[in-house]
This record gives C-alpha cells, sequence and structure tokens, in this order.
C-alpha cells in the first residue's frame, strides 16, 4: 500500500524550492519579498503536515479495527485492505498532487533562473500550494469516509 503522508514528505521537499523564487529587488512591489514567499510556503507546509498529524494516526486505528473487525491476518490485510486505501479515486488525488509538485518544482527552477523575480508567481505559487493542501484534505476526508462504510457493514 502506498504510504498516505508520501505526498506532503514531497511536498516539503519540493517547496524548499520555491523559495527562490523570491529575490528582493529595487522598486520592487512591496508584497513581494522573500517573506511573503517564505510564508506562503511555510503556511502550506505547515497544513499537509497539520492534515498527515491529525489524520494519519485515526485513519490508521481505523484499518486495525476493520482488521479485528473482519479477523483478518496480517497477509489478508495486506491484501483486502490495499482497495480501502488505493483505488482509482486516491490515485487521481495522487496524480493532481503530483502535478502540482511539478508545477512548484518547475516554478522554482524559473524563478532561480530569472534575472528579475516575477510577482505574479507569489500569486501562483499560493495557489498551486493552496490546491495541493485541499487535494491532500479531501484525500484523507475520503480515505475515512471510506474506512468508516466499511467498519458499519
Amino acid at each position: 500500500m502506498t504510504p498516505v503522508g508520501g505526498v506532503a514528505t514531497r511536498a516539503a521537499l519540493f517547496m524548499a524550492l520555491a523559495l527562490s523564487l523570491a529575490v528582493p529587488a529595487a522598486g520592487q512591489e512591496p508584497g513581494c519579498t522573500r517573506e511573503a514567499f517564505e510564508s506562503v510556503v511555510g503556511q502550506s507546509a505547515a497544513a499537509l503536515r497539520d492534515l498527515t498529524s491529525k489524520n494519519r494516526p485515526h485513519f490508521q486505528s481505523r484499518l486495525r479495527d476493520l482488521k479485528d473487525k473482519r479477523g483478518w491476518s496480517h497477509d489478508q490485510f495486506l491484501k483486502l485492505g490495499a482497495p480501502i486505501v488505493q483505488d482509482e479515486r486516491t490515485e487521481a488525488f495522487d496524480k493532481q498532487s503530483s502535478a502540482l509538485l511539478a508545477d512548484i518544482e518547475r516554478m522554482g527552477a524559473e524563478g532561480s533562473a530569472a534575472p528579475k523575480p516575477d510577482c505574479a508567481a507569489l500569486a501562483r505559487l499560493r495557489d498551486r500550494m493552496e490546491a495541493l493542501v485541499d487535494a491532500q484534505r479531501q484525500k484523507w476526508a475520503y480515505l475515512i469516509e471510506k474506512v468508516e462504510r466499511e467498519l458499519a457493514r
């Protein structure tokens, strides 16, 4: 089974690249500073960490409850529980998150190479970060609802 929090770990690595987008310049718009970029990245990274720390223990506990309820051995649990953790919808969330992370990485590389900082990049970065957090929030909600439905059966 794919680790549910794996995207959050990758996000932290790629978010560091986004910091290179902001290089203060003379005459620059006041909101386009390294601190503004760091704030967007920091808030998004914190939101991803919070989502993982709040949801992973609960989700794993409910998976163990399901394993116990169904009397599955460890091997049965890995085989029979896999569709709960990974299906077409979770793959779609993962694909969306990977695409957003690739955009964030690309934006970081482009920002590093740019002779002048692009302040519009801050808004684009904020949008990508918010979309990434939202995709992970939706994925957690879906996974928890799915295991709860299985427990109710």
